[in-house]
């Protein structure tokens, strides 16, 4: 009988319970890629979003202790002949959830569009969440 020892289960539950959506296809249409970085204090993340208008088809929401980033993809191409087409680009709606360590305020949250990447910031998102050391005293 053999077992597999996970090192640091902890890190490998983090990592597999960080997205509550695949980064490939859903079923309603596909889950754009995502970076997710702390910087200082903040949470930043990043959503290669092209070809999405994010004046009319993206929301951004926090619910309690989750980042949730929706929207939609449109093909507003023209329906082509008979001829033969390769199509990697994906159409649809997506939906992709960052958890929160700790419920944030929505005014803690900016976001901003440019070159086709969705950036959102949540301020302070680890504020208060450095080790601090705690001094131990000796009995007299």
């Amino acid at each position: 009988m053999s077992t597999t020892l996970v090192p640091f289960p902890d890190v490998d539950r983090l990592f597999r319970s960080f997205w509550d959506a695949p980064a490939t296809r859903t079923a309603t249409g596909f889950a754009p890629a995502a970076d997710v970085a702390r910087e200082g204090d903040d949470l930043v993340a990043r959503f290669d979003l092209p070809g999405v208008d994010p004046d009319n088809d993206v929301t951004v929401e926090v619910e309690g202790r989750r980042l949730v980033v929706r929207g939609e993809r449109r093909d507003t191409r023209e329906k082509e002949g008979n001829g033969r087409r390769v199509r990697e680009v994906r159409y649809g709606g997506f939906r992709r959830v960052v958890s929160l360590g700790a419920p944030v305020d929505p005014s803690a949250v900016s976001a901003s569009y440019d070159a086709g990447v969705l950036t959102v910031r949540v301020t302070g998102a680890y504020a208060g969440t450095s080790p601090t050391r705690i001094e131990v005293s000796r009995a007299a």
